[in-house]
């Protein structure tokens, strides 16, 4: 599926230049009928710079002065060119190719670098149809219900299950109206149902709308990818992995944990701070239960490289399904 991303989007690229050659030569055609004399300064223009090029290379008499002739030719022909277009009310740039990105002409790629509006198409692209996409629907700040939690201070926290996701809330705000300009990674951590998968899923739908290239997975799914990435050598993979706006990793600790897991995620994790490419991490367990399951060198830059929320209060999912089966 990753390996397609790619050759759709270069077919987009190639649809959207074959419309803008289409839409050119009708333009052109246009202007044939109702201005002819504006095509022919326009050949006489491009006679004029091939014949620029060519003598910038050859030796010629009075070369410098013989330069200078044509530059003034061919400027004195584009000011002709867009006096007449203007004075029939056409854009001085009519009969120029028009690209729906000037930075990398509808190729995708300036250089060898990926162009911004690349991105763009493979966010849309990646999210089309996607169960992600799908779940996002529901799991928003739109949503977001801050009266299922108890307003009661819990023992053994410093406040009420309530007042403490209001404060995370209004954290995860913050952090996506700074998200271009920080390098931050959040650990959200506690007891199931508290709320850790809808406030990521959260975050994710904002920052997806506002351009960004955010991944999904969950810890189980992760493994499975980084296995696909080292035994089959899945390179497209890796790089949307590692080169994402942001990557979530949800659930973590339901994976099955082995040698090659912890080995895998440690080399994610490390390459990824190492990048300062952004992660979101949530799991079920305790920061005791993360440095028991886990090796040090992971326990270490979970704890040590990211910023830590505790989630704490009743399972919300279950005080809401009683809920709904109540108001039915």
């Amino acid at each position: 599926m990753i390996k397609s991303y790619h050759s759709n989007i270069m077919k987009i690229y190639e649809k959207i230049r074959d419309d803008d050659k289409k839409a050119l030569g009708l333009r052109k055609e246009e202007i044939k009928k109702n201005l002819p004399e504006v095509l022919n300064i326009q050949n006489q223009i491009g006679r004029l710079s091939l014949k620029l090029s060519i003598n910038i290379l050859n030796n010629v008499s009075n070369k410098d002065i013989y330069l200078k002739e044509l530059h003034q030719k061919i400027s004195d022909l584009r000011i002709k060119k867009a006096h007449i277009l203007t004075s029939n009310n056409y854009p001085v740039n009519y009969l120029d190719m028009s690209y729906k990105c000037d930075k990398c002409k509808d190729t995708g790629f300036i250089g060898n670098k990926k162009c911004n509006c690349y991105k763009q198409k493979l966010i849309k692209l990646y999210y089309s149809n996607s169960d992600f996409k799908n779940m996002l629907v529901k799991n928003n700040f739109d949503n977001f219900n801050f009266q299922l939690y108890s307003s009661t201070k819990s023992e053994g926290n410093p406040t009420s299950p309530r007042k403490n996701i209001e404060i995370i809330a209004s954290t995860s705000w913050k952090y996506i109206e700074n998200f271009s300009n920080c390098s931050e990674n959040l650990l959200f951590y506690g007891s199931a149902g508290t709320g850790k998968t809808f406030l990521s899923n959260c975050i994710a739908k904002e920052l997806i709308d506002r351009g960004f290239l955010v991944i999904y997975r969950t810890s189980e799914s992760l493994i499975k990818d980084l296995k696909d990435i080292r035994f089959n050598n899945s390179i497209e993979l890796e790089d949307i992995l590692m080169n994402c706006d942001l990557l979530i990793i949800d659930d973590l600790g339901s994976e099955q944990i082995t040698d090659f897991s912890k080995t895998e995620l440690f080399n994610l994790l490390n390459k990824k701070l190492l990048k300062q490419s952004k992660m979101l991490v949530s799991t079920n367990y305790d920061l005791e239960e993360i440095l028991k399951c886990y090796s040090e060198r992971i326990s270490s830059r979970l704890l040590g490289e990211f910023t830590l929320y505790k989630f704490f209060g009743e399972d919300i999912r279950i005080k809401q399904n009683i809920q709904n089966k109540n108001f039915k």
